[in-house]
């Protein structure tokens, strides 16, 4: 082949590696142009969005996440939009937001998004008993906002498909343990004990165990209980506390005269799970099921 035929060929590839190149990345660019950018000053929209694969742009609160949701990790990208309760409208206004995605607890604030449109989605319990549906629902609803339905659809069903594998896990380490009273505590004697219409109840039924209560909770899903009135568990039931749990809060409990009584870590069983925002969605379900599923629990007869 001559040289000039060569020189030619080569020309040619060339040509058609950057033509493939241009296209691909024009690809990219239109893929990337049609994802809606999603601001969203709540913690359990924006956890789920994130989960789903479809991250916010922006929330409140970052610098505190992962002291309060823990998981799904928020993307580097995101914003902080500030104080969740009143996020920064001079921000919020410098971002290219196509949506806001809130609920009704911040709806005081839709003033600050100017003419972006603003939707409600809200996970909780819509009787006196928290259903998987109450927290399905809302991520469909999720879906059909951002356009993507089926992303929410196979979300769904990794979900349960996650919460049940946690559920084969904490089954193999502690086949015994099959009744959980959750609690998460404000001080040394008192705390809040989450019940039938919070998020542990279906996350509990997923894993085919029981969450034992001691009254009927208000809107937030829990009842204010004090130390003592651990007593009326019966001694096949778990405890579980939900930090955050601060390191003087700790040693009080350790101190209390009460709590010693109780027994909890010697003849009655207790465990410690990390942060899960309380008031999410279905990641909040999910991240449950795989803390619970890592747990260190002692005490009782679970072991």
């Amino acid at each position: 082949m001559t040289t000039l035929k060569w020189f030619a060929l080569a020309l040619c590839l060339v040509l058609t590696a950057c033509n493939s190149q241009t296209s691909t990345t024009s690809e990219a660019e239109n893929s990337h142009s049609d994802r809606m950018n999603i601001v969203s000053p709540d913690w359990g929209n924006a956890a789920t969005l994130t989960a789903m694969g479809h991250a916010p742009i922006a929330t409140g609160d970052v610098r505190v996440w992962d002291r309060w949701v823990g998981s799904p990790k928020l993307p580097a990208s995101i914003t902080d939009l500030g104080i969740r309760y009143q996020p920064n409208a001079e921000l919020i206004a410098q971002l290219p937001v196509d949506m806001v995605i809130d609920n009704y607890f911040y709806e005081h604030a839709r003033n600050l998004y100017g003419d972006v449109p603003a939707e409600s989605v809200m996970s909780a319990a819509k009787g006196e008993t928290a259903t998987w549906a109450d927290y399905t629902e809302p991520t469909q609803e999720l879906g059909m906002l951002i356009d993507n339905p089926k992303m929410a659809e196979d979300y769904i069903v990794q979900s349960q498909k996650d919460i049940q594998l946690a559920s084969q896990q904490f089954k193999q380490r502690y086949p015994k343990a099959k009744k959980f009273a959750v609690v998460q505590f404000a001080d040394a004697n008192n705390m809040r004990m989450y019940v039938a219409n919070s998020l542990f109840q279906p996350a509990l039924e997923q894993m085919n165990r029981e969450l034992v209560v001691l009254g009927k909770g208000n809107q937030w899903g829990f009842v204010p209980i004090r130390m003592g009135d651990l007593a009326q568990l019966d001694d096949e039931t778990c405890l579980l506390i939900i930090d955050p749990l601060s390191p003087i809060t700790r040693a009080e409990i350790d101190d209390s005269l009460i709590w010693q009584r109780l027994g909890y870590g010697n003849t009655r069983c207790v465990g410690e799970l990390p942060p899960v925002w309380i008031y999410g969605g279905m990641s909040s379900l999910v991240s449950l099921a795989n803390n619970l599923s890592e747990v260190s629990l002692k005490g009782g007869e679970v072991l």
